[in-house]
């Protein structure tokens, strides 16, 4: 018993004693555990209570000191934590626990093993406590470590960049502030110093995207919290002001210069403004096409002031009878208006060599076409050594070409277009023309295709067509005078320059306007030592046309080509045209041949009927689709087509049924003319009074329009309407003419019908006589002088007798031998 009992004092004595030790460790341990709870609770607070990180370098690096002496006091007590938390992880492997906590009731008493596990748990609460507050504290701290690193690293790049920055801006505002006003330089540096102005701007890319890179930089900064310094945000806000203030002189600077070159520079139109004066003033639409703005009547218009007034004078010459002179004698008006009967083809070439306007369908806008005329002009003042009005004769060429091959004012126009309306009126031998025109639709070969043939043709008569006068030149529809040229060379798919020349030599009815008026300009300067039959004119000057039928008989080119008669007398056919003074064998020759007239019958100038032209086909043609497009028509494209449309069939009736144009016609063909005349009488009226309701209100060429204009338009447009009403009624009254004298040849072809057949062998090699003046005049050794038909030549007596006629007929014969007749004498169209 006794030793049982020992042993049981020996076991309560160590389980007390294991009792008190593991009282003491585990609350030993678990003050350690509480110390460290609190105190790493204590750092943790100490560390959100840290200031925000600073916007400046200086106030981050004491923020980094700080911070980094806070962590190099919490690394201090890691030793100490690790070795407590190790000791607990040791206590927890010894008095291990599994049971869940139980709730005891009061007054119940804790049994020692309980006790043991209720200090286990406490035990290993605390020390996930602690541990997790020291790996948060821990991360904490190297986060904002790390967050300070990156802060100030920024700074320091944006401090070092702003530095950067604010020196190359002021070097940069000082390059600024040394430019010259605009209004002080040179213009002919302007161009220099749009390029400097350039490479200036392309070398401050670099600032550009310094500034970029800065204010990318406190975004980052903004983004991570971290805002910058009141000193900082200054800085960097003044930067961007001084950036922003930089680009916009730049840009100023740019536009300024820019617009000046444009106004005064080479390519401006600035120097044209001095082709009007006050009222007017000169303005240009954004495609670069010049208008007109008279402040006076507040209306604008396309043409230039000096063109409307040209325009207006060449009214007056609607009374002459002949299309293709009246036509030349315009161009002739044109043509000196515009200084170009000044110019040389050569120069016209150096300028087009210069220009390199080579491409014949290449487009060229409004300001090419001004610095060719510029340079044409300025070759002109400095070859002839006199004074143009430069700004003056550009503006109305430009004006002129615009009206011809533009009249949309689309601000384009081809190449070949600017060449044609120059060449055709400049100053060289019209041979050379079409010479040089050949080679513009001429391939390597020196040969053309239809289709250039007819973009060159399609150009040429838009100079008639601006005038009005197309219709007489077989209209718009150029593929019959095509199709003529190309009859040259049977076959071929091509033609050479000698077909071309050939053809033209001719004179073909879509380009007759063209030789007639070189003839014009050729007699302008002519005197004739007779007198005018009808106006009594002496000495005769111009054109000169003398009677093949009359003896005697000389007319003016007025009386002549306006149809003037002297006391009811008409002309009598055929008649000599000359545009030099004759000479004393080319008056026998016309002597013989009037002689020679007296003897023949109304009936073998019909037999024999002569054009002064090459006719095409129809003139009412459908248009074909190789036909180049036209120029876009005017606003009153309907009423001027349907006057075109009237003209273009009276122009037809006259070639096909004037006495002096053909045969003569059969009673059918005669009542199908009269019935054609009621109907074109009938369209004319209607012509004449539905545009006056229709058109009102429209400007006469597209132009802007402003208030006021309208009644002044419509003046306008009855002028013209006028003007087109009288040279209408002028040939249905020719028509109406023609219609008697059909008739009258009519019986008389009845007549002849019954009477024996008479001999017509006699002059029956007579070289055949021209029927219209408007032919064109010799070239190249051939005379200067035209013939033409008797068109309304009264009935002769043949009944004389038979020895006159005998004599007669010998002196003829002798003529013929002394003067035979050359083969230049008379026209061929």
């Amino acid at each position: 018993m006794n030793l049982c009992w020992n042993e049981i004092k020996r076991k309560s004595h160590n389980i007390r004693a294991r009792l008190e030790a593991f009282s003491d460790n585990s609350g030993k341990l678990q003050l350690s555990l509480q110390e460290i709870i609190e105190w790493l609770t204590a750092k943790d607070e100490e560390l959100s209570e840290q200031l925000p990180i600073g916007g400046d370098v200086g106030a981050v690096q004491h923020q980094r000191e700080f911070h980094q002496a806070f962590m190099e006091d919490v690394k201090s007590r890691g030793p100490f934590i690790y070795s407590i938390l190790e000791s607990a992880q040791a206590f927890l492997t010894q008095h291990p626990f599994q049971e869940p906590e139980e709730t005891l009731t009061d007054g119940k008493e804790v049994s020692p093993r309980r006790r043991i596990l209720n200090a286990s748990r406490s035990v290993w609460k605390q020390a996930n406590v602690a541990s997790d507050l020291w790996e948060k504290l821990t991360a904490r701290c190297v986060d904002r470590h790390r967050h300070m690193e990156r802060t100030l690293e920024r700074l320091l790049q944006i401090q070092a960049a702003m530095e950067e920055l604010a020196g190359a801006l002021d070097q940069a505002e000082g390059v600024r502030d040394a430019w010259e006003p605009v209004g002080d330089l040179f213009i002919d540096s302007l161009q220099d110093h749009i390029d400097a102005t350039k490479l200036f701007k392309e070398e401050l890319i670099q600032v550009k995207e310094g500034m970029k890179h800065i204010n990318d930089l406190a975004h980052q900064l903004a983004i991570s919290d971290v805002h910058l310094s009141m000193e900082n945000a200054r800085a960097l806000e003044h930067l961007n002001n001084r950036w922003k203030v930089l680009q916009g002189s730049i840009e100023e600077r740019l536009k300024q210069l820019q617009d000046a070159h444009r106004d005064f520079g080479p390519g401006s139109q600035h120097f044209l403004s001095s082709s009007v004066q006050i009222p007017w003033e000169r303005a240009i639409s954004p495609n670069k096409v010049p208008y007109y703005i008279n402040h006076q009547a507040q209306t604008t218009c396309w043409d230039h002031p000096k063109m409307t007034e040209l325009y207006q004078a060449l009214a007056d010459l609607n009374n002459i009878k002949f299309s293709a002179y009246r036509t030349a004698m315009k161009l002739r008006r044109v043509q000196k208006a515009l200084r170009l009967d000044l110019v040389s083809l050569s120069g016209l070439s150096e300028v087009f060599r210069e220009q390199e306007v080579q491409q014949a369908e290449r487009l060229m806008d409004v300001v090419e076409v001004i610095h060719g005329l510029t340079a044409l002009y300025e070759k002109l003042e400095e070859q002839r050594s006199i004074l143009v009005n430069i700004p003056l004769s550009v503006d109305m060429c430009l004006n002129w070409l615009l009206n011809v091959y533009d009249s949309a004012r689309n601000g384009k126009m081809r190449f070949l277009s600017f060449k044609m309306g120059l060449v055709c009126l400049c100053n060289a031998d019209v041979q050379e023309k079409y010479k040089y025109l050949f080679r513009q639709v001429s391939g390597s070969g020196g040969s053309t295709d239809q289709r250039h043939l007819s973009l060159l043709l399609h150009e040429a008569i838009q100079i008639p067509r601006q005038l009005g006068e197309v219709a007489a030149f077989g209209g718009s529809n150029v593929e019959p005078s095509v199709r003529s040229c190309f009859r040259m060379a049977p076959g071929k798919p091509s033609i050479e320059l000698s077909h071309f020349l050939e053809w033209m030599s001719l004179e073909p009815q879509s380009m007759v306007w063209l030789p007639v008026l070189h003839r014009v300009t050729a007699a302008e300067s002519t005197k004739h030592q007779a007198k005018c039959y009808i106006c009594k004119q002496c000495p005769i000057r111009g054109f000169r046309y003398r009677s093949l039928k009359q003896f005697n008989v000389d007319i003016c080119q007025t009386c002549f080509l306006t149809g003037r008669t002297s006391k009811g007398k008409k002309l009598h056919y055929p008649i000599m045209e000359y545009y030099t003074p004759t000479t004393s064998g080319e008056r026998m020759r016309d002597f013989a041949k009037t002689l020679k007239n007296k003897f023949r019958s109304k009936q073998y100038f019909t037999k024999h009927p002569q054009r002064g032209y090459l006719p095409v086909q129809s003139v009412l043609e459908a248009e074909s689709s190789e036909t180049p497009c036209s120029s876009p028509r005017l606003p009153h494209a309907d009423t001027h087509s349907r006057i075109e449309h009237y003209a273009s069939r009276l122009a037809e009736m006259e070639n096909q049924n004037c006495s002096f144009f053909t045969d003569s016609l059969s009673p059918d063909e005669s009542l199908v003319l009269q019935s054609e005349y009621r109907r074109l009488k009938w369209k004319h009226e209607e012509a004449a009074s539905v545009p006056m309701l229709t058109e009102a209100g429209e400007d006469s060429l597209g132009s802007p329009t402003a208030g006021g204009q309208q009644d002044e338009e419509l003046l306008a447009e009855a002028r013209v309407l006028r003007q087109h009403k009288t040279r209408l009624e002028t040939r249905m009254q020719i028509l109406e003419d023609h219609n008697k004298q059909l008739e009258s040849q009519l019986r008389r072809l009845r007549e002849l019908l019954l009477q024996p057949k008479e001999d017509s062998e006699a002059n029956g090699s007579e070289p055949s006589t021209l029927s219209s003046p408007v032919s064109g005049g010799g070239q190249h050794g051939e005379p200067a002088s035209r013939e033409t038909t008797d068109t309304e030549a009264a009935g002769e007596d043949v009944e004389q007798e038979q020895d006159t006629v005998l004599q007669l007929q010998e002196v003829i014969e002798q003529l013929r031998n002394v003067f035979p007749s050359e083969p230049g004498t008379t026209s061929h169209i």
